[in-house]
C-alpha cells in the first residue's frame, strides 16, 4: 500500500491552494481553500451519517463544486463509492447511502467536526465501483481497491508516463460534463489540478459550441461525438485557438480519421486506449502523430504491462480492478493471475507501439467460423469513398450468419459496394464478404456516445 491513501494527495493539493482557482460553474469560481473546506463539511456530514470504510455510498449528482468536494468527501472517508443509474437493482444498491442533491446540501451544511484531512480508506476494501452497461445489459461492477487507486500517478507529476506529461501542460482550463461518476471524467480531472489547472463545467457539453463558450483547452471526447465535430467544422467552422488538448477514446479510430481530424483541428488529438477495468493503456500524441505517420494506426507506446497471448491483449496495471461486483464467474474470466483480459486484439509493432485489431467477442459465426469485425471494418474504411464503416451479424439461412456493412460515405462521394467486398475479400477473406452494404448518414450512438450496432437499420438488400 503506498504511503498516501487514495485521494490523500488530492486533499493535500487543495489544503495548500489557497486562492487558486479549482473549479468554475458559470460566474461562480471555487478556490482551493473553499473546496477542502467543503469537503471538510461532507465528510462530517457523512461520518455523522454513517458513511465509512466498508460503507456503500451511491452519488446521484450533477456536476458542481459540491459534488466534486462530496465524491472525494465520500473517498475520504473511506467509503465504497458508486455512481447512480436509474438501472441498479435493489441488491446492486443494497445497504448504499444515496446521496442526491438534497442530502448534498444538508451535507455541505453540516458543522465541520474539526478532524483532519486524512484520508480513512482500508487497503483491501473497494474504493470505487464504476457500474457499466455488460455484456447482457445488466450494469456490471468494475471493483477498484483502495490499494489499487493509491497507486495511480494521476496526482503525482513525477510518476506521469511521457504523453501524459506532455497533456498535463495543455489541462489549463479542462471541461467537465456528464457526471463525476465517469471514470474518464474524474481522473482526467485530478490530472488537471494536479497539473495547476481549473474544472469548468459544460451545463450543455455540445461541441464545438461548448469548447467556444467556456475557452476550454483541453476536453474529452468519444470517436462517433469527434466525427461529428470534423462534419461541423468542415461545413460551419468556428475558432477553437484555445483548445490545446482534445482526448479521444472508447472505440477504434481509423488511421485516415485521425489524420483528417489533426488537419481540421490541429496539433490537438490525443488518441488514448484504456479500459474500465484498467485505467490508462497506451495513448499516442499529436507531435507522434504528425512526426510518424504510422503511429496513426497505433494508440501508442504502452505505459503499463502487455502482453499478446494468441492475439488478444492482456494487461497488467497498478491500478487495475480485482474484479466485479457480486459477479465472481465473470471475475474469474477476466481476471487471470494478476492480467486482466481486455478482449481486444491487437499487436505490438517493433517500435513497441500497440495496434489495436478488433474485438475478441465482436464476431460474425459463417459457416461455423469466425469472422471478427475489426479487420472487416478497416478494409471497407480503406476505400477512398468511406468515411466510416461498421459491420454487424444477421441471421442466414445458408451459412447461419452472414456480415452485413455500414457505411457513412466521404462527402461528395459514393461507395461502390462491389468495390467494397472485392477489398474485403482481398484484405480478409471470402468468408468475411458482406452479404449486404447499407450507405447511412452517420453511425447511431449510445448514451456513452459510442457507437451502438444494436440501433443500426434494417439490412440494404439491393445493395
Amino acid at each position: 500500500m503506498p504511503a498516501d491513501v487514495w485521494p490523500q494527495p488530492v486533499l493535500d493539493l487543495l489544503a495548500a491552494g489557497g486562492d487558486r482557482p479549482v473549479f468554475e460553474d458559470g460566474p461562480i469560481v471555487t478556490t482551493a481553500s473553499v473546496m477542502a473546506g467543503l469537503i471538510r463539511r461532507i465528510m462530517a456530514g457523512l461520518r455523522s451519517s454513517g458513511a465509512g470504510p466498508g460503507v456503500g455510498v451511491t452519488l446521484d449528482l450533477p456536476v458542481t463544486a459540491p459534488a466534486f468536494a462530496a465524491t472525494i468527501a465520500a473517498f475520504a472517508v473511506g467509503a465504497r463509492v458508486s455512481g447512480w443509474r436509474a438501472d441498479l437493482s435493489p441488491a446492486q444498491l443494497s445497504g448504499s447511502l444515496v446521496v442526491a442533491s438534497a442530502q448534498l446540501a444538508a451535507l455541505a451544511e453540516h458543522p465541520d467536526d474539526g478532524l483532519p484531512l486524512v484520508a480513512a480508506g482500508r487497503a483491501e476494501d473497494p474504493a470505487r465501483i464504476t457500474w457499466t452497461s455488460g455484456s447482457t445489459g445488466t450494469p456490471k461492477g468494475v471493483v477498484q481497491t483502495y490499494a489499487a487507486m493509491s497507486a495511480a500517478w494521476v496526482p503525482y507529476p513525477d510518476r506521469w508516463p511521457p504523453a501524459i506529461a506532455e497533456l498535463a501542460t495543455r489541462m489549463q482550463r479542462y471541461l467537465v460534463f456528464g457526471s463525476l461518476a465517469s471514470q474518464v471524467m474524474l481522473e482526467y480531472g485530478i490530472l488537471a489540478l494536479a497539473a495547476g489547472g481549473t474544472l469548468v463545467v459544460a451545463p450543455r457539453p455540445v461541441f464545438p459550441d461548448a469548447l467556444v463558450e467556456h475557452r476550454a483547452t483541453a476536453s474529452v471526447t468519444t470517436v462517433g461525438k469527434l466525427h461529428q465535430l470534423i462534419r461541423d467544422q468542415r461545413a460551419n467552422p468556428v475558432d477553437l485557438r484555445h483548445l490545446r488538448a482534445l482526448m479521444v477514446s472508447g472505440s477504434p479510430l481509423a488511421p485516415g480519421r485521425l489524420a483528417e481530424a489533426l488537419d481540421v483541428l490541429g496539433p490537438v488529438l490525443f488518441h488514448g486506449y484504456g479500459q474500465t477495468e484498467t485505467s490508462m493503456i497506451s495513448m499516442v500524441t499529436p507531435a507522434e502523430m504528425l512526426t510518424d505517420t504510422a503511429t496513426l494506426g497505433t494508440v501508442g507506446r504502452p505505459a503499463v504491462d502487455v502482453s499478446v497471448r494468441d492475439g488478444e491483449i492482456y494487461v497488467r496495471t497498478p491500478t487495475q480492478a480485482s474484479s466485479y461486483w457480486q459477479d465472481p464467474d465473470e471475475s474469474a474470466e477476466v481476471f487471470v493471475d494478476g492480467w486482466v483480459r481486455t478482449r481486444d486484439l491487437g499487436e505490438l509493432d517493433a517500435d513497441g507501439y500497440l495496434r489495436l485489431l478488433g474485438r475478441a467477442r465482436d464476431v460474425i459465426i459463417v459457416n461455423a467460423q469466425m469472422v471478427h469485425a475489426g479487420p472487416v471494418e478497416r478494409a471497407l474504411a480503406a476505400d477512398v469513398a468511406v468515411a466510416e464503416a461498421y459491420v454487424a451479424g444477421g441471421p442466414d439461412e445458408m451459412t447461419g450468419e452472414a456480415v452485413h456493412a455500414y457505411v457513412v460515405p466521404v462527402a461528395g462521394r459514393t461507395p461502390d459496394p462491389d468495390v467494397l467486398r472485392a477489398l474485403v475479400a482481398a484484405q480478409v477473406n471470402d468468408l468475411a464478404v458482406p452479404r449486404t452494404v447499407t450507405v447511412i448518414d452517420r453511425v447511431p450512438l449510445g448514451p456513452s456516445g459510442k457507437p451502438d450496432k444494436s440501433q443500426l437499420p434494417r439490412p440494404d438488400d439491393e445493395m
